[in-house]
């Protein structure tokens, strides 16, 4: 066939030929029409991840913390992606004469040009490794929560992108040495979950637990949004299938093969995995479902299935996922017991269930034929050897003491400069109205405020915060209304104390200022003689009050009767400011 004559299909499979067999283009690059839709695609859901860990995490957290844990999963998309774009991916897929086994260097701020031909597969190369990035940093954030300081995770966030990108090089990149090694990780494992879950570990041990965790024992403490933490459980689930189907990189070949094999092992491994945990929650808590656990129990058996995700049958799925399940809602109380207050359990689902599903690869795994994922190994259970499974403990390892040791670094280095920690009162306000001026009502804010005032903490700064959910130009309406009215009804009673007392000593005449007053008073109740008015109207001008007594009311007339003789006192109604070291009511 001469190449003149050839489709554009044909050329476009020419070209992929050439590729391979000249290895002129790397293989992160080789993608064709069909393969750059399936990962952009992919990239788009995963993204749609960030919408399941933030309300995973708010849901976990106390109300008074929960928009600040939205806002630090703002942050690792801005802060993380833009690092990832300067440095992080060149530091994991770099192709710079200077890059070796440990960091990849080379396309740094990467902008391929116009007329570069692999412009479309840099850039969907890019956003797929870039929704990984934002993923690991994202898992930390959760074992932070509610008592961070803001600013300081800020630059957490900023700098972690070197966290995951070096390990991610380690496995994926074609300078890692793990890779090098024969290192099977489809789709992260190990440098996306067990990175993030080590890093979570070390963030939550060097932060310390929150005021009173364990002062009545190891029990979790209430949840805030239960209904939001489930919600966050079914945006993650469905994020997951593109994370594990997307990573087979395409749908040309045997790819599309793959790719639905790793979306139905992906839901195996969350059946097995949701099963043992309600089993387990139901003989741990004596017949009742832990939503905790459950919730959890599947994302651990959705992190076990995700290193080898179309490795395995579908036994093997269920195995694995019910395993990691178990091992999740098995060490979330361990973790307490060591004193590492971890409020969303990252360092069990991610760091936990990472390892071990690492591990299983090297148990179960298929050789993918004709794909050289396992560069053609396999599991021992499928009598390949110890080979496989040592590369994949080994990997784990490394993955683990990178994790824990670098985050440790990190912040260790950052709190030199920033506290990590947030001050003890504003921990106990909490983040919302000390970091983002948001105030929530009902939450014991005025309990905490009143605890705080001998210490002489100046609370100025939140005093005027206005409570949400209120409009305060309508409510000052509402008052000036109510005030209006207070004054009527005190003309009101005024005037019939007047006539009262003229009928009961018998003086028909009345004095000229009586009579003016009264005169006037009338004047300006003189609509309220409108029977058809509806009571209560606060626009109107009926004296009736929602503030007085049903006791106090005649019905007939639809007046206030007094209690006393005395002319109430009229003031003029003034602005509250209030003060900053008195508790007011919410």
């Amino acid at each position: 066939m001469k190449l003149e004559n050839a489709t554009a299909s044909q050329m476009i499979a020419l070209k992929g030929v050439i590729r391979n067999s000249s290895y002129v283009i790397p293989g992160l690059y080789d993608l064709s029409i069909e393969d750059t839709n399936w990962v952009l695609t992919s990239s788009f859901i995963i993204f749609t991840m960030q919408t399941g860990f933030g309300m995973l995490e708010s849901g976990c957290v106390s109300i008074k913390n929960e928009v600040n844990i939205m806002m630090k999963n703002v942050i690792d998309i801005v802060l993380g992606g833009f690092t990832y774009w300067l440095f992080g991916y060149g530091m994991s897929f770099g192709r710079g004469p200077f890059s070796n086994p440990f960091m990849a260097i080379g396309d740094f701020l990467l902008d391929p040009p116009v007329g570069d031909e692999l412009m479309g597969q840099i850039f969907a190369a890019f956003l797929f490794q870039l929704s990984f990035a934002t993923t690991s940093t994202t898992i930390v954030s959760g074992a932070m929560a509610e008592r961070c300081n803001f600013k300081a995770y800020c630059v957490f966030s900023f700098l972690n992108t070197v966290v995951y990108c070096i390990p991610a090089g380690w496995v994926w990149g074609e300078h890692g040495f793990l890779n090098n090694l024969g290192a099977v990780d489809i789709a992260g494992s190990g440098p996306v979950h067990l990175v993030g879950g080590a890093a979570s570990f070390a963030s939550a041990a060097m932060l310390g637990p929150r005021l009173g965790r364990y002062a009545e024992g190891i029990d979790p403490l209430p949840l805030g949004n239960p209904v939001n933490a489930c919600m966050g459980l079914f945006v993650l689930w469905w994020g997951w299938l593109a994370f594990n189907s997307g990573s087979t990189y395409g749908v040309s070949g045997a790819k599309w093969q793959y790719a639905a094999r790793a979306a139905v092992m992906t839901m195996m491994g969350s059946f097995g995995g949701g099963f043992v945990c309600s089993l387990y929650s139901f003989w741990r808590h004596d017949g009742r479902l832990d939503i905790m656990d459950l919730i959890n129990g599947i994302l651990g058996s959705l992190v076990s299935i995700t290193a080898g995700c179309f490795l395995y049958r579908a036994w093997e799925a269920l195995l694995i996922g019910a395993l990691g399940s178990l091992l999740c809602v098995i060490s979330m109380p361990l973790f307490d017991r060591l004193g590492v207050d971890d409020p969303v359990g990252a360092s069990s689902v991610h760091g936990i269930c990472g390892i071990w599903g690492v591990i299983a690869v090297g148990l179960f795994a298929d050789n993918p034929l004709p794909m050289d994922t396992t560069k053609g190994r396999s599991g021992l259970f499928k009598g390949g050897g110890w080979y496989l499974l040592g590369i994949q403990t080994l990997s784990a390892l490394c993955l683990a003491c990178w994790g824990i040791c670098s985050t440790f670094l990190l912040l260790y280095v950052i709190n030199k400069v920033i506290p990590i920690r947030m001050d003890p009162h504003e921990e106990l306000l909490g983040a919302d109205l000390t970091e983002h001026r948001i105030r929530h009502t009902q939450i014991g804010l005025s309990r905490a405020i009143s605890a705080l005032a001998p210490i002489k903490i100046d609370l100025n700064e939140i005093v005027g915060i206005q409570p949400i959910g209120i409009n305060p130009g309508h409510e000052r309406s509402i008052e000036q209304l109510r005030a209006a009215e207070d004054k009527l009804q005190q003309w009101q009673s005024y005037l019939d104390q007047v006539s009262g007392k003229a009928h009961k000593v018998g003086t028909p005449q009345k004095t000229l200022e009586e009579h003016q007053l009264e005169t006037d008073i009338t004047l300006s109740l003189k609509p309220s003689i409108n029977e058809h008015q509806q009571p209560g109207n606060v626009f109107g001008r009926r004296v009736r009050s929602v503030h007085i007594k049903e006791n106090n009311w005649n019905q007939d007339q639809g007046t206030y009767k007094p209690n006393n003789s005395e002319l109430p006192v009229i003031s003029r109604v003034a602005k509250l400011d209030k003060d900053g070291n008195f508790a007011w009511v919410d």
